[in-house]
């Protein structure tokens, strides 16, 4: 058992990690990332029931489909809902596109 001086020269030599070591580390630190991913990801994705789907026509946009789909909905929130639903990233949409359409309520 170390003792006084030798006590502070061991806790001032430098952590050094084998080869082995450093890639368990990774690999624990990278399969946590992906668990907390798929948690996310997936939890997002089952809570969205779809009611039906429509499809796209020349010259409608999505602000137009939401408040005609979900009327009981505030146009934002319409818009949002069909975003969460058919994995949108932004408001464009192209004629002959499927949506699916959320069940609210």
């Amino acid at each position: 058992m170390p003792t006084g001086a030798e006590v502070a020269a061991l806790s001032a030599t430098p952590l050094r990690l084998t080869r082995a070591a450093r890639l368990a580390l990774t690999l624990t630190v990278v399969i946590a990332a992906v668990a907390l991913a798929i948690a996310l990801f997936a939890g997002g994705a089952s809570a969205t029931v779809i009611d039906h789907s429509t499809t796209v026509q020349s010259g409608q946009t999505l602000s137009e489909i939401a408040v005609r789909e979900l009327p009981q909905l505030s146009m934002a929130e319409a818009v949002v809902q069909l975003q969460v639903a058919n994995d949108l990233t932004g408001s464009n949409v192209h004629a002959g596109q499927t949506l699916l359409i959320p069940k609210v309520g």
